[in-house]
C-alpha cells in the first residue's frame, strides 16, 4: 500500500510516517517545509521520502497526488494554533489550510479514487453538557475559528468523497513537537505554584498510539466517522498535570514532587487568559471503533508513561550531541 501523509513535521504525521514504515508500506511524506529528515523518538528515526506541498494551492496539490498516485491519504496537516487563529489578520490565513487546503486534498483524492483520512477535533462541538459527543453527531455549533474551520474541512471531505474516515481527537501530545505535557514540564521546573484550570473535562491522545488506530483504519474499508482518544477515563486539565507530576517524580525529577511545586485548579473563567473560548466538555465517545472491528487506544497513563520515558532519551540523545 502507498500512503501520501500531509504535515509529517508535526507530531501525528511523524508517528504515521514511522507507523508506515514498520508495516513495509510505502509512505510519502509533505509539509510546507522546504526539507523534513525526521526525528529520533526514542527507537529510530524513520528516512522519509518527502515532498514540500501547500495545501492551499490546487494546482500543486493536484500535481503531487498525480504524481503518486497513492492508495491512501493521511491529512494530518492543520492549523493547529487555536488563540493565534482568532486575531483578525489570521483568520484567512487559518481557513485557507484547515478548509481550503482539505476541500483541496479531497478533491484530488476523488480524482484518484483513493481513500482519504482527514483528522478533526472535539472543537466541532459547542463543548457544553455532560454526555460524551457521538462520532454520527451533526449537532456542530463550534466555539472559535480553529473548530469552525475544521468543520469545514470535514464538510468538504464528506460532500466530495464516499471513501473517507474522519477522526475527531482530542487533547493531543506526541514526541516530536510542542504539546501540554512539554508545557507544564517546563513550568514546574520554573515556578513552585501553577494554576490549572478543572472545568474542562476529556481525555488525552498519544499520536504514538493514534499513528497505529489510523494505519488499521486505511487498511479497511469501514468508512465513516470515528473518535479516537486514549482510554482510561474523563479528567481535567488539573487532573492530567497532577499525574504528569507524580509520574515524572516517581522517574526520578524530583523537581515535580508536591513539596516543591503546587498545581492549584482554578476555573476557566478564574483562568482568564484565552482568546479563543474553549469547550468545556470534550468527552469522545469511542464505542464505534471496537463495534467496527478496531483495536482502542491504551489507557491515557500508560501512554502518558511511555511518552516521558521517550522524551527522556530523546533529551539525553540531544544533550550527548
Amino acid at each position: 500500500m502507498k500512503v501520501f501523509v500531509t504535515g509529517v513535521g508535526g507530531q501525528l504525521g511523524h508517528d504515521v510516517m514511522n507507523e508506515l514504515a514498520k508495516r513495509g508500506y510505502e509512505g510519502i511524506g509533505s509539509d510546507i517545509a522546504l526539507q523534513y529528515s525526521g526525528i529520533a523518538d526514542g527507537s529510530a528515526v524513520t528516512e522519509m521520502p518527502y515532498m514540500q506541498l501547500d495545501i492551499t494551492d490546487a494546482s500543486a496539490v493536484k500535481a503531487a497526488l498525480d504524481s503518486v498516485a497513492p492508495d491512501a491519504v493521511v491529512h494530518c496537516a492543520a492549523w493547529t494554533a487555536v488563540d493565534l487563529a482568532e486575531d483578525d489578520d489570521k483568520v484567512e490565513k487559518v481557513r485557507l489550510v484547515n478548509a481550503t487546503g482539505t476541500d483541496n486534498i479531497a478533491r484530488a483524492c476523488k480524482k484518484l479514487d483513493c481513500k482519504m483520512l482527514y483528522l478533526s477535533t472535539d472543537y466541532v462541538f459547542d463543548g457544553q453538557g455532560t454526555k460524551a459527543w457521538e462520532p454520527d453527531c451533526r449537532d456542530y455549533r463550534p466555539l472559535n475559528v480553529y473548530g469552525q474551520t475544521k468543520l469545514e474541512g470535514e464538510l468538504a471531505v464528506a460532500e466530495h468523497l464516499e471513501k473517507f474516515f474522519i477522526v475527531r481527537i482530542a487533547w493531543v501530545f506526541g514526541v516530536n513537537g510542542k504539546n501540554f505535557i512539554r508545557t507544564m514540564l517546563d513550568l514546574g521546573k520554573k515556578y513552585d505554584t501553577i494554576r490549572v484550570v478543572n472545568d474542562q473535562i476529556g481525555t488525552p491522545t498519544y499520536t504514538y498510539d493514534l499513528a497505529r488506530l489510523l494505519v488499521d483504519m486505511i487498511e479497511t474499508e469501514k468508512y465513516g466517522y470515528y473518535h479516537a482518544t486514549n482510554e482510561g477515563g474523563f479528567i481535567s486539565w488539573y487532573d492530567f498535570t497532577r499525574e504528569i507530576f507524580r509520574q515524572a517524580e516517581a522517574m526520578g525529577y524530583k523537581e515535580y514532587s508536591e513539596e516543591r511545586v503546587k498545581v492549584c485548579p482554578v476555573t476557566t473563567e478564574e483562568y482568564g487568559v484565552s482568546k479563543a473560548k474553549r469547550p468545556s466538555n470534550s468527552r469522545l465517545d469511542k464505542r464505534k471503533l471496537t463495534e467496527n472491528g478496531f483495536t482502542p487506544l491504551p489507557t491515557w497513563q500508560d501512554a502518558l508513561r511511555r511518552y516521558l520515558q521517550a522524551i527522556e532519551i530523546q533529551d539525553r540523545k540531544m544533550e550527548e550531541e
